[in-house]
């Protein structure tokens, strides 16, 4: 798919009502600056429409980009940044999981994790979360420029049993700087694309 519009249409701050879309929606999860936004400015080939920065904790709405009037990416607030309130992260965590237990076309979660460090406890619940939902999440392992050729077999194995994976779930290492994993992960988006159509 090529992406020839993205539109920011609705964004959910703590308090606000989540939307009743009837296009298919993708989500993005992962702790914060762990690339999601750089990561979805790349499938949409845009330099900066999502907006990326080094502040971690930036992203603290759900955010719904409108892909070509056919389907919504759905950036989720970053979570495990330590210089916020523990109410705000305790409100965070219930919007993520209002949303994953509430949204009638949510068919595809994107976990992201950093490929550089073992996924931490955050990682773990979301994971669960997502599974606990009916998802099974597809792992994008972020930043894989910054890592050796040499050692990306054996960090990606680690993120496998770290979250403890169900069995066949696809770990992609993806970079944004190269855009290596970019095209394997617009086939799973195309993929559960197609489905969603066959399905309404």
């Amino acid at each position: 798919m090529k992406v020839k519009s993205i539109n920011l249409e609705t964004v959910c701050g703590v308090t606000s009502r989540l939307p009743e879309n009837s296009l298919l929606e993708i989500a993005f999860a992962g702790r914060s600056n762990v690339g999601k936004s750089s990561l979805i400015n790349s499938l949409a080939e845009r330099k900066s429409y999502a907006r990326t920065s080094s502040q971690p904790g930036k992203t603290q709405t759900i955010n719904f980009y409108n892909i070509n009037e056919m389907l919504y990416f759905v950036d989720l607030p970053g979570y495990g940044y330590a210089k916020v309130s523990k109410n705000l992260v305790a409100k965070w965590g219930k919007m993520i999981n209002n949303y994953l237990e509430g949204s009638k076309v949510l068919r595809l979660v994107f976990l992201l994790v950093d490929i550089r460090h073992t996924p931490n406890s955050n990682d773990i619940q979301m994971y669960n979360w997502c599974v606990s939902y009916g998802f099974n999440p597809v792992i994008i392992a972020t930043k894989e420029d910054k890592v050796k050729r040499a050692q990306r077999e054996k960090l990606l194995q680690d993120i496998k049993k770290t979250l403890d994976v169900e069995e066949g779930t696809p770990v992609i290492p993806f970079s944004a700087v190269t855009k290596s994993g970019k095209d394997e992960i617009w086939e799973y988006i195309d993929m559960v694309y197609g489905n969603f159509k066959d399905d309404i």
